[in-house]
Parts: structure tokens; sequence; C-alpha cells
């Protein structure tokens, strides 16, 4: 599949799609993760990131290793966002689970 990416100097622009897709996938994970779990879960992206360094490291591919990269350090961020998300929710911007008692 490189190749053929190469061959036509698509590397780039797909990695610039995968990039957005997977940041993008990451919002909604934000939310749904505040909402069941608090900030409780950070740790669960602290792992993915890890993983997902130790396997861009692992990777000869220079497109799938960026991918990883992308994907390590989008969960690195998620990380943040997560904690950003409880002031959201503290704000009232997005919706309190009735299962969870809050410290707020």
């Amino acid at each position: 599949m490189t190749d053929l990416l190469n061959s036509y100097h698509l590397t780039g622009l797909v990695i610039g799609i995968c990039t957005f897709l997977i940041i993008g996938l990451f919002h909604p994970i934000v939310i749904k993760a505040e909402y069941y779990w608090s900030t409780k879960c950070w740790w669960i992206f602290l792992i993915l990131g890890v993983a997902g360094v130790i396997a861009s490291f692992a990777t000869e591919d220079v497109f799938f290793s960026s991918l990883l990269g992308v994907f390590a350090f989008s969960s690195f961020w998620t990380i943040k966002e997560i904690f950003d998300q409880e002031k959201r929710v503290k704000k009232g911007w997005f919706p309190k689970n009735p299962k969870r008692t809050y410290k707020f």
C-alpha cells in the first residue's frame, strides 16, 4: 500500500486525513469516558499512548509509524482533555451522569 501512496505522492495527504480522523475519533471518546468513568480512566490513555510510542519505534514503515505516533500523542492529549471535560461538566456545558456522585 505504501508503494502506491509513494508512487502518486499521496503519503502526506493520507497521513493528514488519517490524523484528522484519529483526532476526531478521540473527541467523543473523551466525552463518553468522562461521563461513565470520570477522570479515573486517565491511566488507560497513558497506557495507550506509551504502547503507541513503542509500536511507532518498532515499526519500520514511515507511514504506519507516523500514524502510530499520531495515535500515541492523541492518547496523551486525551488525558488533559478528560480533566478539562470534567470542568466543562461542572460549568454545565455537558450533561452530568445521574448515576454518579460529583464532588463539585
